[in-house]
């Protein structure tokens, strides 16, 4: 048998991944069925777009209730380690400066799970992450990036 992947991953990352659970299950499961509904009664399926874009839906939203309920099942709630402290770990977050003179970032290091870039929250598979994890306030790290090397100097972790 296979073994199940594990997520790390926040205990607010996981609970925003049973919202939309609870969405998906409650909400727009429901949505679609009725959309389906809908457009049985336009009559022949074979050339029905409409229901053919909401059987498509249907299948994209099972499909992700069973992504979210494996991923809720195997998660792993990242804990603080005192063996950690000071240094970037999964779940917190860390600034740092590009060198040679660059503006002052700042990422929190989460499962992949739950990395929304957007929000500031990059994964611990990412290179950048990869490259701080373990790192301490003031080390200089390289970042090996498919756009090349990348200087670094953390100057924060909380």
């Amino acid at each position: 048998m296979a073994v199940e992947k594990v997520f790390p991953m926040t205990q607010e990352g996981k609970a925003k991944l049973e919202q939309e659970l609870e969405h998906l299950k409650t909400v727009k499961r429901k949505e679609v069925v009725e959309r389906i509904k809908i457009a049985r009664s336009f009559g022949d399926l074979s050339e029905n777009s409409e229901y053919d874009s909401a059987k498509e839906e249907q299948a994209f939203v099972e499909g992700r209730i069973t992504t979210l309920e494996n991923m809720i099942r195997n998660a792993k709630i990242i804990q603080e380690d005192a063996d950690n402290a000071g240094k970037v770990t999964l779940g917190k977050s860390v600034t740092f400066i590009e060198l040679p003179d660059g503006e002052e970032e700042t990422y929190t290091i989460v499962g992949s799970a739950e990395a929304d870039p957007f929000e500031g929250k990059i994964s611990n598979d990412s290179p950048i992450a990869k490259s701080l994890l373990g790192k301490q306030v003031g080390d200089k790290v390289t970042v090996q990036t498919p756009g090349g090397e990348m200087f670094v100097e953390i100057t924060k972790i909380n």
